[in-house]
């Protein structure tokens, strides 16, 4: 009688085991996020944030996760100086007073066994307005060249930067934003 109530507890911690949450760090070498813009009409111009940090908490039994991504507004990128200043300066991001967007979610919705969006809120300016990131590719495998477990994810949402108080030349610079994040976060060690 002894035997089969053991196994049952030791079957019950490993179960606990598997379904616990798992936080994953992301690697800040492999991951980036994005924006896209209409310029005049006559195109979408492009940008890079680097130096993108944060964490991923995933439980896949339960179907649940967190996100955190914290991204150092000056560490933008358009591939123009000029504009670059510009665009850290009061007009945009203002850099100065504003050095980091943060995008926190506790809502992470998986659809057969996969995460499909990312519900969340945008932190960017002193404003905070909900978010949600559509997931348009995930993969969890261990990393061919370390080993370690890892989530790769890319994932997009659409925002209106005149909510975040970024007007300036609206309507000519549209509106509407794309924001995207390709990101890389091995196991916590």
């Amino acid at each position: 009688m002894l035997k089969p109530t053991l196994a049952a507890f030791f079957m019950s911690a490993a179960f606990g085991a598997i379904a616990a949450p798992v936080t994953y760090t992301i690697d800040p070498t492999h991951t980036t996020a994005s924006y896209s813009v209409n310029h005049l009409g006559l195109s979408l111009q492009q940008g890079t944030f680097s130096e993108v940090s944060g964490r991923l908490i995933v439980d896949e039994a339960a179907g649940t996760g967190k996100v955190e991504v914290v991204v150092p507004t000056a560490t933008l990128n358009s591939h123009f100086a000029k504009r670059d200043e510009h665009l850290k300066g009061a007009d945009f991001f203002d850099v100065a007073r504003y050095p980091e967007m943060r995008y926190i979610a506790d809502k992470v919705v998986f659809r057969q066994g996969k995460p499909e969006r990312v519900e969340g809120q945008l932190m960017l300016k002193g404003v905070t307005r909900p978010l949600t990131l559509a997931v348009t590719r995930a993969a969890r495998l261990a990393n061919p060249m370390s080993g370690v477990e890892t989530w790769g994810v890319n994932a997009e949402g659409r925002l209106k930067r005149s909510e975040f108080g970024m007007s300036k030349y609206l309507p000519g610079v549209g509106d509407e934003v794309t924001l995207a994040i390709a990101l890389e976060a091995p196991k916590a060690q």
